[in-house]
């Protein structure tokens, strides 16, 4: 059993959606995403506190024996307590992550099929279909989040050090060649 939400317009960090990728040492290559939730989008925040409640109860019912595990573990995560001094992306942000080991659907504004790698990048802003659902494993507890789609709604500033094509230009700008040659 799982939850789906789809989000509002939230903004996507740390993007691995093209090829699969081991993020950790000797686990299995997963597609993921970090969605960036503003914490003004009351609307996205209650749909996926709805979903984690809806999966805790679930996993009381079905896995943990009638009880929701004291040491729970949760995907909504707060950017201002964990991220915000090193990421300042995270600042005024709420963050999810979510992976998949399916090649997620990729779709534009026009909900027409992402193929051009360039298009879609960690700093842009979209729409997000993501799934809730509980886990244990080796006394892990807890609610994980999966990735079904992405839909990119905006351009916005790269994070990570991504190079666009426009920035790239911008860099080529100032032609002194000759400088170096003198």
């Amino acid at each position: 059993m799982s939850t789906k939400v789809v989000t509002g317009t939230v903004r996507f960090s740390y993007l691995n959606v093209f090829k699969p990728k081991a993020i950790g040492e000797g686990q299995d290559p997963k597609y993921s995403v970090c969605l960036l939730i503003p914490k003004k989008d009351k609307a996205t925040l209650a749909k996926i506190r709805q979903a984690i409640e809806a999966e805790k109860k679930a996993g009381a019912a079905e896995k943990w024996k009638g009880k929701i595990p004291a040491n729970l573990k949760t995907p909504l995560r707060d950017g201002d307590e964990e991220r915000a001094d090193e990421h300042p992306e995270y600042a005024g942000m709420y963050f999810i992550n979510a992976n998949s080991t399916n090649r997620p659907i990729l779709l534009d504004e026009e909900k027409e099929e992402i193929l051009d790698q360039t298009e879609l990048y960690s700093g842009c802003w979209g729409r997000a279909n993501v799934n809730f659902y509980t886990f244990d494993v080796n006394g892990n507890r807890g609610i994980a989040v999966g990735l079904n789609a992405l839909q990119k709604k905006r351009d916005d500033e790269p994070l990570g050090g991504t190079i666009t094509v426009e920035s790239a230009a911008a860099d080529f700008e100032d032609d002194d060649e000759d400088d170096m040659l003198g």
